[in-house]
C-alpha cells in the first residue's frame, strides 16, 4: 500500500491523469488505478518506466522503491492473517522493515515492552470484550512482535508508569521488565515526570519508524477503531519534531532508571 501511495505522488508531482499515465506505458487506466489503489503490484522495470515517464531524478527515491516492489518477505506476522485485524499484520510488518523507532507513550507502557500480564490486562479492558481464543492471539501477536533488533528510543510518562491496567503484582513484574530492557544497548528509555515543566504534550503518544530514506518513514497513531498510519513529508516532518521536543523535557536514561527503581519500591 506504501508503494501505491508513492507511485501516486509520483504522478501527481508530474501533473498527469492517470489516463494520461496509462498512454505513455500503453496499458489501460484501470491498470494504473489498480497499481495506485495497491490492488495489483507493479515491477521494478514497470516502476522505472512510469518514474522516466514522471520526470522523477531522485534515484536514492526510485531505488528504494525498486527494493519494495521486488520485496516478497512473508513474515511471522502471516500466520495471524485472517484472525487478526489488518492493521496488525501492518504493524508488525512496518516494524520488521524499519531502520529505528521512536515512541512517545502517556497512558500506556508501549506494546514492545508490555509483559504478557500487561498485555492481556490491556487487550481484556477491551469494548466488546474479546473471547479468550482472540484475546491470547493479540497477546501472542505483541509478544512477537518484540523480537526486533533496532535502534529504538522511547520516551514514557510516569501516567503509564503508575496506571495499574492490572494488579500490583503485574504493575511490578512490568517495572522489573522495563528496567531490565532499558541496560539494552539498542534501547534508550526516558522518563516524563509528573513534576517536570515544560510538558505540554500530553496528546502525542505516537509511533515513528524509519524508513530507507526519511521521506519513506511513518508515523502510527492509536484510533477508536484500529491504527491511522500516517506517511505525508509535511506531516512526518511535524512529528520528528515533536518527538525532539518531547524528548528535550525528558529525563535523561539513567535518571529515567533511578526513577523508574523509585516507582517500584513503592509497590
Amino acid at each position: 500500500m506504501r508503494l501505491a501511495t508513492e507511485v501516486r505522488r509520483l504522478r501527481e508531482a508530474a501533473g498527469l491523469s492517470s489516463r494520461e499515465a496509462a498512454a505513455l506505458l500503453g496499458v489501460s487506466p484501470a491498470q494504473i488505478t489498480h497499481i495506485e489503489s495497491g490492488l495489483a503490484g507493479v515491477s521494478e522495470k514497470r516502476l522505472r518506466r512510469l518514474a522516466s515517464h514522471y520526470a522523477s531524478t531522485d534515484e536514492e527515491f526510485i531505488d528504494a522503491l525498486g527494493v519494495m516492489a521486488t520485496d516478497r518477505t512473508r513474515g511471522w506476522w502471516e500466520e495471524y492473517r485472517g484472525l487478526l485485524p489488518a492493521s496488525f499484520l501492518d504493524l508488525s510488518e512496518l516494524e520488521y522493515h524499519a531502520s529505528f523507532l521512536r515512541e512517545v507513550a502517556v497512558l500506556y507502557v508501549p506494546g514492545l515492552l508490555q509483559t504478557t500480564d500487561y498485555a492481556r490486562a490491556v487487550f481484556s479492558a477491551r469494548v466488546p470484550e474479546l473471547t479468550h481464543e482472540e484475546l491470547e492471539l493479540r497477546v501472542r501477536h505483541r509478544t512477537a512482535r518484540q523480537q526486533i533488533a533496532i535502534p529504538y528510543e522511547v520516551v514514557i510518562h510516569e501516567a503509564a508508569l503508575r496506571i495499574r491496567v492490572s494488579d500490583r503484582a503485574a504493575s511490578r513484574d512490568q517495572l522489573a521488565r522495563l528496567l531490565e530492557l532499558s541496560g539494552a544497548d539498542d534501547i534508550t528509555l526516558r522518563v516524563i515526570p509528573f513534576d517536570l515543566d515544560g510538558f505540554s504534550r500530553a496528546s502525542n503518544s505516537m509511533t515513528y519508524l524509519g524508513g530507507p530514506l526519511p521521506k519513506l518513514d511513518t508515523v502510527v497513531r492509536d484510533a477508536p477503531y484500529g491504527s491511522i498510519f500516517i506517511d505525508s513529508e509535511a506531516q512526518l516532518n511535524a512529528y520528528r519534531t515533536r518527538f525532539r521536543k518531547v524528548e528535550a523535557v525528558s529525563l535523561e536514561p539513567e535518571r529515567s532508571r533511578d526513577f523508574i527503581h523509585g516507582l517500584a519500591k513503592e509497590l
